[in-house]
């Protein structure tokens, strides 16, 4: 028997639930399938949200020849074969150009995709590609700039409780059993946004039913799933979705959201050292001289996660996050060596002033090498002025203290007493 999400995937655009920003009366996705005006395209979105079925749906729309690839399973040869077996069914259906659906388009090499990009210009045939990754990164530029992207989002609860209504009410093998629901939290809870999930699900709670009797609550779902891993993928999009959420709480000061966001991490099975690594990057670039106890706190719980890993490994990091959520802001460092690097970029390799180079040798030293260096230490307060820069860059200021930081307030001031004529 077939699967719960195939005996319910939908045939039509009046039966396809969710997406209504793409398909909904008078989108502009909705008027070019009624038109059949069907340009290339890349459907980008999270598992279970209906990129095959639309694929599939358009196909039967336009009454064209469909061929399906899995970026999985296909090679070269196998993309060769469809184009070959696409270009004599245009010709059979008068110019009709049929369908190439690739499933997990990321997943082709930039060999394979180049192997597609000729007959897409010639049109030989429409091209659907799906994907769970940004294609931005996944899809060369070529074959991007080729396809319309539309982005398709997670259901929303009210697109899963309808999901939900049509699979209890139409599915031949669910109408057998007396099924009560009397609560969704759970379920919608542990689905995620996926469809799919919904009804693998749903099947799985079948066998939870009593003479024929079925009554779905929270505690049922939870029971009958006992452990269910969020969705995360440690390599896609959604890494870097929540690694970007995570340092911008810390940056922006907010220990809830950076501590809701390690667990994230934690839950989804995230590299512990991948995080420990990002609150010492955060330690030097957000807070930095603002308060340098930070990037002492943050290397003390990358040494702690290294030693006792995981679970209590979270302890030492969480502790790590607040602290620095909590602490007070500067990147006058990052900023600063941000801008030198610009400034080397520019201005390449500029000669060192003589007085500051090193003389080993008494060949270097009669070249004049290290003549006029004064040695700070012998001068009050360790300090005396002389010029470091090339004499190119003399005045080029790098590093900016941030006046609103306590600590570098009192450092500017330093510098200042120092450098004052």
């Amino acid at each position: 028997m077939l699967p719960l999400a195939e005996r319910l995937r939908p045939r039509t655009l009046a039966d396809y639930i969710g997406q209504q920003h793409l398909i909904g009366p008078g989108c502009m996705l909705r008027n070019m399938i009624e038109q059949q005006h069907i340009p290339s395209m890349i459907l980008w979105g999270p598992p279970g949200v209906g990129k095959t079925t639309l694929a599939e749906i358009i196909a039967n729309s336009a009454k064209v020849p469909f061929y399906t690839l899995s970026a999985v399973t296909s090679g070269v040869k196998d993309v060769r074969e469809v184009i070959d077996r696409a270009k004599q069914a245009t010709l059979f259906n008068q110019g009709s150009r049929p369908i190439l659906f690739i499933d997990e388009i990321h997943r082709f090499s930039k060999s394979q995709q180049d192997s597609l990009l000729g007959a897409v210009e010639r049109g030989t045939f429409t091209l659907i590609g799906a994907t769970t990754e940004n294609p931005s990164f996944e899809v060369i530029r070529p074959l991007l700039s080729r396809c319309q992207v539309y982005v398709l989002k997670a259901f929303e609860k009210d697109d899963l409780q309808q999901l939900l209504n049509r699979a209890i009410t139409t599915d031949v093998e669910l109408k057998k059993l007396q099924i009560d629901v009397k609560e969704t939290g759970a379920l919608l809870r542990f689905s995620g946004g996926d469809a799919r999930r919904l009804l693998g699900i749903l099947e799985l709670l079948q066998e939870a039913a009593v003479d024929g009797k079925l009554v779905i609550t929270d505690a049922l779902v939870e029971k009958q799933l006992e452990a269910t891993p969020l969705a995360y993928d440690k390599l896609g999009d959604m890494h870097y979705d929540i690694i970007s959420a995570f340092i911008k709480s810390i940056r922006g000061s907010d220990p809830q959201a950076a501590l809701y966001y390690l667990a994230r991490m934690i839950e989804g099975g995230e590299d512990p050292t991948f995080i420990a690594r990002r609150v010492v990057i955060s330690a030097t670039e957000d807070i930095g001289l603002a308060n340098p106890n930070a990037l002492l706190i943050a290397n003390a719980a990358f040494d702690a996660v290294a030693k006792i890993g995981w679970p209590e490994g979270r302890i030492p990091l969480a502790e790590a996050v607040v602290y620095l959520a909590m602490s007070p802001k500067s990147n006058s460092a990052y900023m600063g060596i941000n801008t030198a690097l610009e400034v080397v970029k520019q201005t390449g390799n500029l000669p060192v002033p003589m007085h500051i180079r090193n003389a080993p040798t008494n060949l270097m030293k009669e070249l004049g090498y290290n003549d006029g260096y004064k040695y700070p230490h012998d001068y009050p307060g360790n300090y005396t002025s002389q010029q470091y820069l090339p004499d190119e860059i003399v005045n080029a200021q790098f590093y900016v203290p941030q006046t609103s930081s306590a600590f570098e307030r009192n450092l500017a001031a330093k510098w200042m007493e120092f450098t004052k004529e």
